[in-house]
């Protein structure tokens, strides 16, 4: 009986293919397969496949983070073996590190430039007013000026006039 078994496998694989084989899931509920390498019943050498059947199957239904990275990257061929959930535990606990440790850091930044701004140690970024668009004819003023204005907030580029314009010739 099993010689005939044999034979109709050999049969069936090289008819059908070879069956797909589950590698392992992920904490998401998704299941990855792969397929080995096999010959085709023309002759032709058809590579491994690997693929995943995805909890949501819909693919707009997709997100960023949906599959963990290491599976992606086994997929991908980027690496031989597939990823162990202790692997991927491990890996996630050090990337929830790194962004805790970035955010520290991020604090500690903001407090040392307050303290480095009271001790006037560094002038503070200026806080500009914009009234209209720098390539506006008038930007904010009601009539142009060959002379730049400005405030300790407000900056009024001069303005070209003509040669026998009304306010050049009044001064």
């Amino acid at each position: 009986m099993s010689r005939a078994w044999q034979a109709l496998r050999a049969l069936r694989l090289r008819l059908v293919g070879p069956a797909k084989e589950l590698v392992g899931t992920d904490q998401f509920g998704n299941k990855y397969y792969r397929v080995p390498k096999y010959e085709s019943r023309a002759g032709q050498i058809i590579p491994e496949r690997r693929f995943v059947e995805a909890v949501n199957r819909e693919a707009y239904q997709y997100q960023i983070g949906d599959f963990p990275a290491e599976w992606e990257a086994w997929i991908r061929k980027k690496r031989e073996d597939p990823p162990t959930i202790e692997e991927i535990l491990r890996n996630e606990n050090y990337r929830e590190e790194m962004k805790q440790k970035v955010k520290d850091v991020s604090e500690k930044d903001k407090l040392l430039q307050a303290k480095e701004y009271e001790q006037g140690l560094v002038a503070e970024p200026s806080h500009t007013q914009v009234k209209g668009h720098a390539s506006a004819p008038y930007y904010g003023k009601k009539e142009p000026s060959q002379d730049p204005t400005s405030t300790a907030n407000i900056f009024q580029p001069g303005a070209w006039m003509p040669p026998g314009s009304g306010s050049s010739q009044n001064k």
